[in-house]
Order: structure tokens, then C-alpha cells, then sequence
């Protein structure tokens, strides 16, 4: 057996999505809540909303040399842009977690593909697109176990604005839940 010891996380859509705040959340819930080594980095366009964006978390046991990801063990991808750029550097045996309001994708060989309506969950439960982020990341931590649910209960009371906890919990929380119904039809 191989023991993992270094995983690449890489978010990216576009401003707007909350795509850096997901990042600094997983970031944070791995290295303040866990112990464990991790590093976040960030990149958006200079068009900053609505210009592509990304945010890349490397979390490792072992001391991280290179803080950027090099071939990513996750994909999570918030549009179609993001998406088809992306996706190409997603190592074989990989996982990728769609938008599947905004992102469409074929099946792809040896990756995982799973498929959240992140977006369209979010303007149905919360009114808004706001949100979606979070579904993400808690789609994100239900399939992968990247990190654990509490210390990113933890990460994300510290590190969101203030006032809007609650609804980002929230939204946390729905993405637990569609990451089963996720998982049932990657199976299929």
C-alpha cells in the first residue's frame, strides 16, 4: 500500500463564486484545526468578477516544498471555462467535483467524475447564488475526506464574514448531503 502523503486541491470558476473563500476555509481547516501541513494560493484575472479564478490548497503530513499544485488529486470546478481548463491536469485515478448547473462533462477515463447542482440548490434553498461555494466544499469533504467535517465547521465560523456564518454553515451542510446522492450516481 502507498501512503499519500501530499494532495492537491485546485478550486476554480470565476469571481464572484466565492472560489478563494473555499480555498482559505479547506486551507485553514487542514492546517489551524488539524495540525496538519497545508498551504493556499490563489490566482483571478485581472477582471477580478466575472474573470476566471482559482484557489489551490496543498495539504501534506510532511513539509510542503512546493506550495502550488503540480497535478491535482481534486478538481473542483464552478464553470465551464474552469472546467476544460483544468481538467487536463487532474492525475489518473483522480476526482473531479462539477457544478453540474454551470459545468458539463463527458465521462472521463480513469477520473472520477461527480456531478453537484451546486448553484441551482443554492438560488432554490437560499434564495442566491451565494452559497454554492460552500455546497461545494462540503460536497467536497463528504466524497473525499480531505479534512474533516468539523474542522471545517471551525474554519468557516472563523474565516467568513461576519453575519453571514449561519447561511454558510448551512450551505455547508446541504453539500454533505448531495455528495451522497453524488456518489450513487458515479456508481451507476
Amino acid at each position: 500500500m502507498i501512503l499519500v502523503t501530499r494532495t492537491e486541491v485546485r478550486f476554480a470558476g470565476f469571481g464572484g463564486q466565492g472560489i478563494i473563500l473555499a480555498g482559505i476555509v479547506l486551507g485553514r481547516a487542514i492546517a489551524v484545526h488539524e495540525g496538519k501541513n497545508a498551504t493556499q494560493v490563489q490566482s483571478y484575472g485581472p477582471e477580478a468578477r466575472g474573470g476566471s479564478c482559482r484557489s489551490e490548497v496543498v495539504a501534506s503530513e510532511e513539509q510542503i516544498d512546493y506550495p502550488s499544485v503540480i497535478e491535482a488529486d481534486i478538481l473542483v470546478a464552478m464553470s465551464q471555462e474552469a472546467a476544460q481548463k483544468f481538467v487536463v491536469n487532474v492525475k489518473k485515478g483522480g476526482q473531479v467535483i462539477a457544478d453540474s448547473t454551470l459545468v458539463k462533462l463527458p465521462e472521463l477515463p480513469d477520473i472520477t467524475v461527480y456531478r453537484i447542482p451546486a448553484t441551482q440548490v443554492a438560488m432554490q434553498e437560499l434564495g442566491k447564488k451565494v452559497g454554492a461555494n460552500m455546497i461545494m466544499l462540503g460536497a467536497l469533504v463528504a466524497l473525499t475526506k480531505v479534512t474533516t467535517e468539523d474542522a471545517v465547521h471551525r474554519s468557516l465560523k472563523e474565516t467568513v464574514p461576519r453575519g453571514t456564518e449561519e447561511v454558510n454553515l448551512r450551505a455547508f451542510q446541504m453539500g454533505l448531503k448531495l455528495a451522497d446522492q453524488a456518489l450513487a450516481q458515479a456508481r451507476t
